[in-house]
């Protein structure tokens, strides 16, 4: 069945980070159990990364923790570094994102439970409202096909668009049925969205890489998510040895803490991220 959410409900979100220690290595690693080791974890810099300094500066030293946070841009490389031993852990993707990676290239990965949602939203520099997109309008869309279903869920949600009902979760512009419109889809690299939002009459875009383009989900978007039973919360992944490390274990605690959770809210005062917990 696709996923559903409400039309134009503040809602939240979605940037790349790593915490270190690998599992594999010689000094000791997410297996290893050490509580002098640090947490090398991967993820995205907004606002991933920014939950993760936060329990660095604030909640680690006192749990007998350290972080060792990566950056990353781009949604491939947090998994390949994760399973080839080069990170303990990322923070960055959803269960949607994360289950298609690991059916397609074969991780053995486990995951903690969901920390945040960013609200997918779409965004125009040309019209006001989607009701004033002109026939054959140009709407940038992700090619990643978990999050390419999450754009096109806000467009039936608009009634610009109808998709076939072939019984897939994921959707794609391929299962578009009714298009009165003739949008013209352009599919595109996500992170290159927001830098090229003028060369489109809409651009739905994934949050984080909206906050790290200047674009407020809440208070600049057409269309935006809701975060009422939404299933894209992000939340730290592990490889599938290592869930029950006492370290991973207690930092996905403090990710899940009345502290965080203020942090979130306070941060993100206008729904721009939203804590999933």
């Amino acid at each position: 069945m696709r996923r559903r959410f409400l039309p134009i409900a503040v809602s939240v979100l979605s940037a790349a980070l790593t915490l270190g220690a690998c599992s594999n290595s010689d000094d000791g690693g997410a297996g290893g159990g050490s509580g002098s080791q640090p947490i090398r974890i991967g993820a995205s810099p907004t606002p991933h990364a920014e939950i993760l300094q936060f329990v660095q500066d604030e909640l680690a030293t006192e749990a007998g923790l350290k972080l060792d946070i990566v950056e990353y841009t781009d949604y491939i490389q947090p998994n390949v570094a994760l399973s080839e031993g080069d990170l303990d852990a990322n923070y960055f993707q959803h269960l949607p994102y994360y289950e298609v990676q690991v059916a397609e290239r074969d991780y053995d990965f486990g995951h903690f439970p969901g920390i945040h949602i960013e609200p997918y939203a779409a965004y125009s520099d040309s019209v006001d409202d989607v009701a004033d997109l002109p026939d054959g309008a140009r709407v940038g869309i992700t090619n990643d096909p978990s999050n390419q279903a999450r754009a096109l869920d806000l467009l039936v949600e608009a009634d610009l668009i109808t998709l076939d009902d072939t019984g897939e979760e994921d959707p794609t512009i391929l299962d578009v049925a009714d298009n009165p419109r003739n949008l013209e889809f352009v599919e595109t690299d996500p992170e290159q969205l927001p830098r090229s939002l003028q060369d489109f009459d809409l651009a739905i875009i994934n949050g984080n890489y909206a906050l790290e383009g200047g674009l407020n989900p809440a208070a600049d978007s057409l269309l935006i998510e809701s975060g009422e039973n939404n299933p894209y919360a992000n939340f730290v992944a592990v490889r599938a040895e290592d869930v029950d490390d006492p370290r991973l274990v207690k930092l996905n605690e403090l990710l899940h803490s009345a502290e965080v959770r203020t942090f979130i809210t306070t941060r993100w005062p206008k729904g721009e991220v939203l804590p999933a917990f």
